[in-house]
């Protein structure tokens, strides 16, 4: 009991606190870094060409044959594309649908990482139970769910937009990891209740005295 008290005191809760702030804003920094590299063609993905097929294939190169190319980004789904008419490269609509699949997905991680750091800042100063926590967990938790149920959907209507004004094909295999998005997720929407709830039990508590 004495081990398990080492981590449950104030001073060991607010520096893992400040370090998962910090944590926070340097997912923040990469994942729109991410969205950098995606729009300028640096996203990794499955081409099928004519001479061949590339598992780690970019938009923005000619030749396929790579040794080093500098950094990219991907996703955790499996994207293919098949090459267009002339059998080798993609054209731009495809690295649209490409990028919009990545900002769909990293967009919302942005905002979602933004208010977990105002709860780990708040944790850090001392405020715990307060209606604000509750509020950051709550959002933080519905986007995430949202993200998880609907956002393998958008990025399968998005292929099919990009597949309709080009003669390249963006296949994609999504969804995988729903369960796993979503279990954590809704512990977190359970958290906040409980946040919330004893807020509202403490000022009934503080206007009965």
């Amino acid at each position: 009991m004495k081990f398990i008290n080492k981590f449950i005191n104030e001073p060991f809760a607010k520096t893992i606190a400040n370090i998962m702030m910090l944590i926070c804003y340097l997912l923040i920094l990469l994942f729109t870094s991410g969205l950098v590299l995606s729009f300028i063609g640096r996203q990794t993905f499955i081409l099928q060409t004519s001479t061949g097929i590339y598992n780690s294939a970019i938009y923005n190169e000619t030749n396929r044959d790579w040794t080093y190319r500098g950094p990219t980004v991907s996703l955790s789904d499996e994207i293919n594309v098949t090459a267009g008419a002339n059998g080798q490269e993609i054209d731009l609509i495809t690295h649209v649908g490409l990028f919009a699949m990545y900002a769909i997905t990293m967009a919302p991680l942005i905002v979602c990482f933004w208010f977990l750091s105002r709860v780990f800042y708040n944790i850090s100063k001392g405020v715990v139970f307060t209606e604000k926590n509750a509020i950051y967990l709550l959002y933080y938790s519905l986007i995430r769910i949202g993200v998880a149920i609907f956002v393998p959907f958008i990025k399968l209507f998005i292929a099919y937009l990009a597949n309709q004004f080009t003669h390249s094909k963006i296949y994609i295999a999504t969804g995988q990891n729903l369960l796993n998005d979503l279990i954590p997720n809704i512990a977190i929407l359970v958290a906040a209740y409980i946040i919330h709830y004893g807020v509202h039990l403490q000022d009934e508590v503080d206007h009965t005295l």
